[in-house]
């Protein structure tokens, strides 16, 4: 596997569910490949600090919204 398609499937596991396939290659790739580890675990974190932001009400747009009516 190569690094580029290491990425995409990096950002598509947190979207949806992998194929045993899939993630089989991607824990080989990850377990060699320091810079693709990096990589997916920024985007964990960047998931993490997102979901954080967005639970927070004073950061919904909707709420704000509906709050200003």
């Amino acid at each position: 596997m190569k690094c580029t398609q290491a990425t995409q499937l990096l950002s598509q596991k947190m979207e949806r569910h992998l194929s045993t396939k899939e993630h089989v290659s991607l824990k080989l790739h990850t377990a060699m490949c320091p810079a693709c580890r990096r990589f997916g675990e920024q985007m964990e974190q960047l998931r993490g600090i997102s979901k954080t932001f967005v639970s927070q009400p004073d950061n919904n747009p909707s709420a704000t919204d509906e709050k200003s009516h």
